[in-house]
């Protein structure tokens, strides 16, 4: 199992300033390395190893090495949507919750805030605070669930 990464997220607001941020930390930026940064900010959602693997024709191997040290770095984040492998996304100031339909698939991206009112009911109710970035709510969308009983 993986865990979250220590480091506080590092948002970038473009391809080029995450490069002159991971160099001025003094991380080296092989093509590898590179093309998996590139291929992430233009993906409009959250992708797969295997995805950015395919986009960027390198071997899965070695996305996953690269995702890992991003991740270690703050760059980047992983999530699951349901059954799913595990996904990945630049990190941002500001996180990103999720909600997955297990029917057809749909992800609907939300800002925590929109989920205050379910985390504060977890915590007055079970004294847990739920955090819904790693792992998505997990249900069905409105179209799936059909008509309110």
């Amino acid at each position: 199992m993986t865990r979250p990464a220590d480091s506080p997220p590092q948002a970038y607001a473009d391809l080029e300033e995450a490069i002159r941020g991971l160099r001025d930390s003094g991380l080296r930026l092989s093509t590898a390395r590179r093309l998996v940064l590139d291929a992430l900010f233009a993906a409009e959602a959250p992708v797969s190893a295997a995805q950015l693997a395919r986009t960027v024709s390198l071997d899965e191997s070695s996305v996953y090495r690269n995702l890992e040290l991003l991740e270690e770095r703050g760059v980047v984040r992983h999530l699951h949507l349901g059954h799913s492998p595990g996904l990945y996304v630049l990190a941002g100031e500001r996180d990103t919750e999720y909600l997955y339909c297990e029917r057809c698939a749909k992800v609907t991206a939300v800002t925590p805030d929109r989920l205050d009112p379910i985390r504060e009911q977890v915590r007055r109710e079970f004294g847990y605070t739920p955090r819904f970035t790693h792992f998505a709510i997990v249900g069905l969308c409105q179209d799936c669930a059909g008509p309110a009983s």
